[in-house]
């Protein structure tokens, strides 16, 4: 794992308190002045496995094509406001055969962008919607601050956030985990 740099030490200090403040009105309505949290996240699930390239999509969105990790730390929020947040630190290209020695452990994107996937009705169906951020500055190191207010459907019913490509619509990282397991824990054969 990366140690965290003063740089990014003192990002996520102005993150967290960008976190804990919210811009008001005096309409007296609650709702209208802070947007509800619907869901805030610490843990996100790089692409790997099958979930890389085509074949295993999710909600449309297709996994890069080469094996990524998270070798710092991720935190996000989304409200139904639709204020999504993001801080990721060392969203990078994993350490796999797969992955050209010159990229390892580096992020080849100008941009990150975020996504959030929900399930709506549309008459007496339901759809997948899928609401795309604009792109936000990410480091070669793989750190990046997505902080955007989307139009979210509604109703959004079991969103999804994830983080993407600024150049094209594949994700790098997902809401959700993966516990590895312990060399210790395993059996050999």
């Amino acid at each position: 794992m990366r140690k965290l740099t003063i740089p990014a030490f003192a990002l996520l200090t102005l993150v967290g308190s960008s976190f804990a403040a919210s811009p008001t009105t005096d309409t007296g309505d609650t709702q209208s002045r802070h947007g509800h949290t619907i869901m805030t996240f610490s843990t996100m699930y790089a692409v790997d496995g099958p979930f890389i390239g085509e074949k295993n999509a999710i909600r449309g969105v297709v996994g890069d094509e080469l094996p990524w990790v998270i070798e710092g730390f991720v935190f996000g929020e989304l409200d139904t406001r639709g204020r999504l947040r993001i801080l990721v630190h060392g969203l990078v290209f994993a350490d796999d055969p797969s992955v050209p020695p010159g990229l390892i452990g580096t992020n080849d994107e100008a941009e990150f962008r975020g996504l959030v996937s929900c399930l709506t009705e549309v008459g007496d169906t339901i759809e997948t919607q899928n609401v795309t951020t604009a792109g936000f500055h990410a480091s070669r190191q793989g750190d990046s601050f997505i902080h955007a207010t989307i139009e979210l459907p509604n109703p959004c019913v079991a969103p999804i956030i994830m983080v993407l490509a600024g150049s094209e619509d594949k994700w790098f990282a997902v809401t959700g985990f993966e516990e590895e397991e312990d060399d210790d824990n395993s059996t050999a054969k």
